[in-house]
């Protein structure tokens, strides 16, 4: 955080809703805008959480089976357009590579670069938008047998899609991920697969990043390119407007028969594998601050958040100074050997409320306030982020009643996150009643669809709100579809969304 100067006013929620996001962002430290358009720089403190994520992330990953590896950024064009589909839904988005090498040329007095035409490419190269092509025309070279299956990868990596409405963490131009691909030797076992890691990404999202999450199958026109079901987790943001945190593709044969991804058989014969892929981005830090955030800053749950507690020692004299810090020290050191991360903010040019403010800021869960006073009774005074709650503690409780603490924090925002879920969640039967709701309040609207693209096609027209799921333990409800009145089997999600 900042040492000397103090943050802007963060706008408040109430007043623009957009504003207070890039405000969070920008003045929790956790990106900045990069100088080239459309993209982003993570700053420490952005990328600590990232780091975090990707911790809990990599090991749930390979605690089902995945080992890493890592592909090139640079893909063959020709790779991308062997899949019909896949080339139409990433083709608009894609960064080509034409040369290989740069010329200085003088041109009106000043030295300019072009393309070097002697380094034209023979064919163009594609930045990685996302990587089934050349990772599946590997899996080709690495299966042979069903000995070899199933093969269960998974890469972090960057990819570039070239964005024209880009938001700091949420969409742009360039952005970090993982993404799993995986070749089966049965359909069955790559749709348990794919199931599996939409599971280990609500998982993650709920127990970790403390944030309710929709697990659903999403509409044949919102499915991945190329893929043949794609399942998602949806969360709802506290504008009322939805996110969608992970998708988790069944790939079916698709890719495999473009790429030969055969293996023999058991009994000899020869099949084309089945294939899957999954990914979540640096677009769950920007989830993570809509869903906990509020008009002080960043609010970040205890199992992502760098850092834990923060102690800031009070004092008003020299003597009372080396006293108090010396203390402070001590409890730092004691919660860092019961596992609990922990900073002293001992810096004597910034009051103690100037120090409250600035953690406050970067969303660390539980603050801790030692005093003269504190120190005389034999306690310290916890402050936790998200409602300020303050507690005293014996000091001779500290290993015990602030890891309980923190504990309390994290269930308490995912309690509150899901309470407002519920509370934003209307089921609605007529379409005038619908678009009314998504002006106000907003939130996730329940109703019948019966399946057509066209109905489908014309709410997105009307309303801007699309079908985020069709959520997977939604209970089959017969009914009528709220555009044109045919037979529904059961509810959609529906939600404005980024």
């Amino acid at each position: 955080m900042s040492q000397t100067t103090q943050s802007k006013r963060i706008t408040p929620r109430a007043e623009d809703y957009s504003r207070w996001y890039n405000d969070v962002v920008l003045e929790g430290r956790l990106a900045d805008y990069s100088p080239v358009k459309g993209c982003m720089v993570i700053m420490p403190h952005g990328y600590a959480v990232w780091e975090n994520m990707q911790r809990a992330l990599d090991g749930m990953f390979k605690a089902t089976g995945h080992r890493n590896a890592y592909f090139p950024l640079f893909i063959p064009k020709s790779f991308l357009a062997r899949e019909a589909q896949h080339v139409e839904g990433f083709a608009k988005e894609c960064a080509i590579v034409t040369h290989s090498r740069l010329r200085a040329v003088e041109q009106g007095g000043r030295t300019t670069l072009v393309p070097d035409p002697e380094s034209k490419l023979e064919e163009e190269l594609v930045i990685r938008p996302t990587s089934e092509t050349i990772i599946y025309s590997m899996f080709a070279k690495w299966v042979q047998s069903y000995r070899d299956l199933p093969l269960l990868i998974n890469q972090w990596a960057n990819v570039v899609r070239w964005e024209m409405r880009t938001r700091l963490f949420l969409r742009t131009t360039e952005f970090l991920w993982q993404e799993g691909h995986t070749a089966h030797a049965t359909t069955e076992e790559a749709e348990a697969a794919a199931r599996q890691m939409l599971e280990v990404y609500a998982t993650f999202a709920e127990q970790h990043m403390a944030m309710p999450v929709i697990r659903g199958l999403k509409s044949e026109s919102e499915r991945f390119a190329g893929a043949v079901r794609t399942y998602c987790i949806e969360a709802l943001m506290q504008d009322g407007k939805a996110l969608q945190a992970g998708t988790s593709h069944n790939l079916g044969q698709n890719f495999a028969r473009v790429f030969e991804l055969k293996y023999q058989t058991e009994d000899g014969r020869e099949e084309y594998a089945w294939n899957t892929s999954w990914g979540v981005s640096t677009r769950l830090v920007g989830a993570l601050v809509m869903t906990h955030g509020d008009d002080n800053g960043l609010v970040l749950p205890p199992r992502l958040a760098p850092l834990a507690t923060v102690v800031v020692p009070i004092w008003r004299t020299e003597d009372m100074r080396e006293k108090v810090l010396g203390a402070a020290r001590d409890v730092a050191r004691r919660l860092l050997g019961a596992g609990v991360s922990c900073h002293v903010d001992d810096r004597d040019t910034l009051t103690p409320g100037f120090k409250y403010h600035e953690w406050e800021l970067a969303g660390v869960p539980l603050r801790i306030e030692l005093g003269p006073k504190d120190l005389d009774r034999g306690e310290v005074v916890c402050v936790r982020r998200p409602d300020r709650a303050k507690e005293s503690v014996p000091l001779g409780a500290l290993e015990t009643r602030v890891p309980a603490l923190l504990e309390e924090i994290q269930q308490q925002l995912y309690r509150s996150a899901l309470a407002r879920r519920e509370a934003a969640t209307h089921e609605v039967d007529d379409y005038e009643t619908f678009v009314r709701m998504l002006d106000e309040p907003g939130g996730f609207l329940l109703a019948h669809w019966c399946g057509s693209a066209e109905c489908e096609a014309r709410v997105k027209a009307e309303t801007r709100a699309t079908i985020r799921c069709l959520a997977l333990d939604q209970p089959e409800e017969p009914g009528r579809c709220l555009v044109c009145g045919g037979s529904s089997p059961k509810r959609a999600h529906f939600a404005r969304a980024y």
